[in-house]
């Protein structure tokens, strides 16, 4: 994005109550409604929206066409001043849309270092977590929640109230309902297809901590024991506090986890 335009763009309408920062670059056309605040060092692009009680931290970038804070998707909702809380370090780019909660007594919220590519959605009350990658036409439905690491590949759908666990991957045009286990791969609707062991090593997961994550995953997903049934045989063996997690996601989860397909023997797997 170009920075080379002034501070403010003077065809950018900012309404006189709006908090920013004396480091904030606005580009040509943007608005920013009353109840925005933006920390130092942020860029707003051309033809960017942001409105609601949007409270965005430092070093956020917007590129064209974002539309960010405004009112929820949903017919309840009867436009009340909602909120939004975005982190620091985020890029948005373009046509990106994040909208506000629903409820006064609640937010959406957006952690840091995330990435969002073109036309992503993140729908009302959704709660993001930090260092997620968002790709192309994504769309995440209402009160999801994304946990740190996780990578959502190209036009995925994401359910309202799912949950996306730590480092899982989403290969692109996969559509979910159930909550996706960390560290696991999502492919096609509802189905897995073993761990993002890229992204574990890439995060720096020893060899132990995958081999034990792979025994783990085995036994809930490939054993063809009842899921709770093999979760309580797994929390008596394993350990590790990245076994721990996976474990606690699936026990805890109320809308039924993604399963295994049954693809080849070792495929996304580690020697």
């Amino acid at each position: 994005m170009s920075h080379f335009y002034p501070v403010i763009h003077p065809t950018a309408i900012i309404h006189p109550k709006a908090k920013l920062d004396s480091t904030v670059r606005v580009g040509p056309y943007a608005v920013i409604d009353e109840g925005v605040v933006l920390g130092a060092q942020c860029v707003v692009g051309p033809h960017v929206y942001l409105t609601g009680l949007a409270t965005i931290g430092a070093h956020n970038t917007f590129h064209a066409g974002c539309v960010v804070g405004d009112a929820p998707q949903d017919l309840k909702y009867k436009n009340e001043p909602t909120r939004l809380r975005i982190g620091d370090h985020n890029v948005f780019r373009e046509s990106v849309t994040i909208h506000r909660s629903t409820k006064t007594d609640a937010e959406t919220v957006v952690g840091s270092h995330n990435y969002f590519m073109a036309t992503a959605h993140v729908g009302h009350n959704s709660h993001l977590g930090d260092h997620i990658i968002i790709a192309n036409g994504t769309s995440l439905g209402g009160h999801v929640v994304v946990q740190d690491r996780a990578f959502i590949s190209g036009n995925c759908l994401v359910h309202q109230f799912t949950r996306v666990g730590t480092l899982a991957l989403m290969q692109g045009g996969s559509a979910i309902s159930k909550d996706l286990a960390p560290f696991t791969i999502a492919r096609g609707d509802n189905e897995i297809c073993g761990l993002n062991v890229i992204g574990l090593r890439r995060a720096g997961f020893t060899a132990e901590q995958r081999l034990e994550l792979k025994q783990v995953y085995r036994i809930l997903f490939r054993s063809g024991k009842n899921l709770s049934v093999a979760v309580k045989e797994a929390q008596k063996t394993f350990t590790g506090k990245a076994a721990k997690a996976l474990l606690d996601f699936v026990a805890e989860s109320k809308r039924g986890v993604c399963r295994d397909v049954g693809c080849a023997a070792g495929e996304n797997e580690e020697e």
